[in-house]
C-alpha cells in the first residue's frame, strides 16, 4: 500500500473515531510501528491531525476547515482521475462554474484547453489556473471574501453569482452522507455553493471517497440536488448504492 492510501486510509479513521493508536493501526495496514508514525507526522503537518502519546486525534470538529495547500496533497491521485473524467463532460461554447476545491483546481487546465467557455468561479486559484493554462479563456471571479480553502464567499460572492445563469456547476465538497447531504465546516461558503447551484442547469459533484462520510458544520444540500457525482474506486460499495438511490448518475474512476 503506497504512503498516500495509508494516509487516506488513516484520515478515515480519524474521522470515523476521532482518535487513532499507533498499535491499532499497524495490525490495521500491516505495516511497522515506524511507517504509521512517519505518517502520523505528516497529518500534523498538513493540519489534518494532532499527534498524541501512541496516536492521534481528529483536528477540531465539524467547523475544522484545513487550509488549501494541506487538501490539495490528499488524495492526488484520485483527484487527477475525477478532474480528466469531469472535463470530458465539457461543451464548447457553453457557461459553466467551478466552485472552489482542490478538485475542481485540478480540473482547471482541462477546463482550460477546451473553446469558447466562459468559466465563472469563486476561487483566485482556481481562476489563476485556467488563465495560466489559456489567458484567452473568459474568467469571472465573483469576488467575496477568502476563506482557509481559497473560496471567496459571503453576501458579494453571493450577490454576483445571482444574476448569473451557467450551463453546468461542477461542485467540490467537504463532506457526503447519506443523511447529511453535501456539508462543509464554512456556514458562509454553504450559501455560496447554494447561489452556485442555483445558477446551475446540471450540476456535476467531484468528490473522492475521502469525503464519504464526512459531516461538516453547514449544509450545502442533499444528495438528490446532484445530477451526476464523479468519485473514485476507493468508495465501498455500500456507499455508491446509497449514492445511487439519490443522484441520477454516480461514476466510479480508478485513480
Amino acid at each position: 500500500m503506497l504512503a498516500e492510501q495509508r494516509r487516506r486510509r488513516i484520515l478515515a479513521e480519524l474521522r470515523r473515531t476521532g482518535a487513532v493508536r499507533v498499535a491499532e493501526l499497524t495490525d490495521l495496514l500491516g505495516v511497522s510501528d515506524m511507517t504509521i508514525r512517519r505518517d502520523l507526522e505528516q497529518l500534523s503537518v498538513d493540519g489534518l491531525a494532532e499527534k498524541v502519546h501512541g496516536g492521534a486525534v481528529l483536528v477540531g470538529s465539524a467547523t475544522f476547515e484545513p487550509g488549501f495547500a494541506a487538501k490539495s496533497r490528499l488524495a492526488e491521485p484520485a483527484k487527477l482521475a475525477i478532474a480528466a473524467k469531469a472535463a470530458r463532460m465539457l461543451r464548447p461554447g457553453s457557461a459553466i462554474a467551478l466552485s472552489a476545491g482542490t478538485t475542481t483546481w485540478s480540473m482547471a487546465p482541462l477546463v482550460a484547453r477546451i473553446p469558447g467557455l466562459t468559466v465563472v468561479t469563486n476561487s483566485p486559484v482556481v481562476a489563476d489556473a485556467v488563465t495560466a493554462e489559456n489567458p484567452q479563456t473568459t474568467v469571472i471571479l465573483t469576488g467575496g471574501v477568502r476563506t482557509p480553502s481559497a473560496a471567496l464567499v459571503g453576501p458579494i460572492a453571493d450577490h454576483s453569482i445571482a444574476g448569473l445563469h451557467v450551463d453546468q456547476l461542477f461542485l467540490g465538497i467537504h463532506g457526503m452522507d447519506r443523511r447529511a447531504g453535501f456539508t462543509t465546516p464554512n456556514l458562509a461558503e454553504a450559501k455560496t455553493n447554494q447561489a452556485l447551484i442555483s445558477a446551475a442547469r446540471e450540476v456535476i459533484v467531484v468528490a473522492d471517497s475521502s469525503k464519504w462520510g464526512v459531516v461538516g458544520f453547514a449544509d450545502i444540500a442533499p444528495l438528490s440536488v446532484a445530477d451526476a457525482i464523479i468519485t473514485d474506486s476507493g468508495l465501498p460499495e455500500r456507499a455508491v448504492s446509497d449514492l445511487r438511490e439519490s443522484v441520477g448518475s454516480v461514476v466510479v474512476v480508478d485513480p
